[in-house]
């Protein structure tokens, strides 16, 4: 049996997963991070992107995507605190093309630095929605 570490994927809504993982990828703030048990602990911010899930026992990873968040790894224990999380067969690509299009048209028409600021994060967050859907297609 290969070692795991207990991971814990929450949103302000609602807990997204709570089980056993050999490991954890995500979207750290300065790179992707790979997290394997015995990971020395750590705290930092991540990006909106896919979290990658290897579940004991499944052939294939579990998708989320987060929109950014909190990562804290304790020795045998991951926590990923989420602004949002959506599990990867809940994404909706015609919701995040117009949630795309719309922050592009709020950049080209701003009124103000807050509004540039607001429309940023919001391409982010589509771009990468839109980028763990085709992560998610490749894997099929």
């Amino acid at each position: 049996m290969a070692m795991s570490i207990h991971v814990d994927v929450v949103s302000a809504e609602e807990s997204i997963f709570s089980g056993l993982a050999e490991f954890v990828v995500l979207p750290g703030e300065v790179g992707e991070l790979g997290i394997l048990p015995g990971h020395m602990p750590l705290m930092t911010r991540i990006k909106p992107g896919a979290v990658r899930l290897k579940i004991q026992g499944q052939e294939q990873e579990e998708v989320i995507f987060v929109a950014g968040g909190i990562l804290e790894v304790q020795p045998g224990l991951v926590t990923v605190l989420a602004d949002t999380a959506i599990r990867g067969n809940d994404l909706d690509e015609a919701k995040a093309l117009d949630a795309k299009k719309k922050a592009e048209e709020s950049m080209a028409n701003r009124e103000s630095e807050f509004d540039y600021a607001r429309a940023q994060a919001e391409l982010a967050e589509a771009v990468a929605q839109l980028a763990a859907i085709q992560k998610l297609r490749k894997r099929h």
